[in-house]
């Protein structure tokens, strides 16, 4: 059956007559926005932000359990990520094993990568793979703040090159490659050869320099020997600094002088 045609006048004529009978909602953001000579935005939605804010961030996180359960393989890393990214520079603790031996590590978070989080302590630098992570929670007594707040030095230099040269200058920043992409846990390393590392796997403690990460696989020099180390295997990676070094002999001295 034809449909019937409509003429470009009468389109208009009801069209303009749908939107007379339209209510008018005051937006007091857009005139602020007007006064300040901004402009005028085009707003998401009708709701309040505030309203709006808590409905994105409630269909964001009700797609990611859709996306988990869709793909249960790979649900940890999705949700970790996602709670890591959200907690970037707040304290957070983790808990993982190590063999037996349950770790409980709190720090804040530095870095977060496609399968693992790096945390950050007064002394200590630790990468956490995703698949030893048993759980994660921000440390009892602390606000759980949604959002990171932080003060942002605007570079205009850096701005500058980003929208000319954006390939070239990222690819010299190491921080800018953790900004603009996740790396894996593999790739991360390889920027820290030459490091001296403490490393848990399979309820050992092996302690060395790191050569090479490729294929799966960190290589690292200990006590004259070559090993090679599978990245699935491990629970953490640790800095291993002089003064870290003294501070737990310290604190080790300190509590045997206690004891007896």
């Amino acid at each position: 059956m034809e449909q019937p045609s409509v003429r470009l006048d009468q389109y208009v004529r009801e069209l303009l007559e749908k939107q007379s009978q339209e209510e008018e909602k005051e937006d007091l953001e857009n005139q602020i926005n007007l006064r300040l000579g901004k402009g005028i935005s085009s707003p998401a939605s009708e709701l309040p932000s505030s309203e709006l804010k808590m409905l994105q961030q409630y269909i964001h996180g009700h797609n990611l359990f859709l996306l988990g359960e869709a793909l249960p393989n790979r649900k940890k890393e999705m949700v970790l990520r996602k709670f890591f990214k959200h907690k970037r520079n707040q304290q957070v603790e983790v808990y993982s094993k190590n063999g037996e031996k349950v770790l409980h590590t709190i720090g804040k978070v530095s870095v977060v990568g496609r399968n693992f989080v790096i945390l950050t302590t007064f002394i200590d630098r630790i990468w956490i793979p995703f698949s030893a992570i048993h759980s994660a929670n921000i440390p009892y007594g602390l606000p759980d703040i949604p959002n990171t707040h932080q003060h942002l030095a605007i570079d205009k230099e850096l701005v500058r090159k980003l929208s000319t040269q954006f390939g070239e200058t990222v690819a010299n920043r190491d921080v800018l490659i953790q900004q603009f992409f996740e790396e894996t846990l593999e790739t991360n390393m390889q920027t820290w050869k030459g490091t001296k590392v403490k490393i848990s796997m399979n309820g050992e403690i092996i302690i060395g320099k790191v050569v090479n990460s490729k294929k799966g696989i960190l290589t690292i020099t200990s006590f004259g020997k070559q090993l090679a180390l599978p990245l699935t295997e491990i629970s953490d990676i640790r800095t291993l600094r002089i003064y870290s070094l003294f501070a737990r002999l310290l604190t080790g001295k300190s509590k045997r002088d206690a004891a007896t």
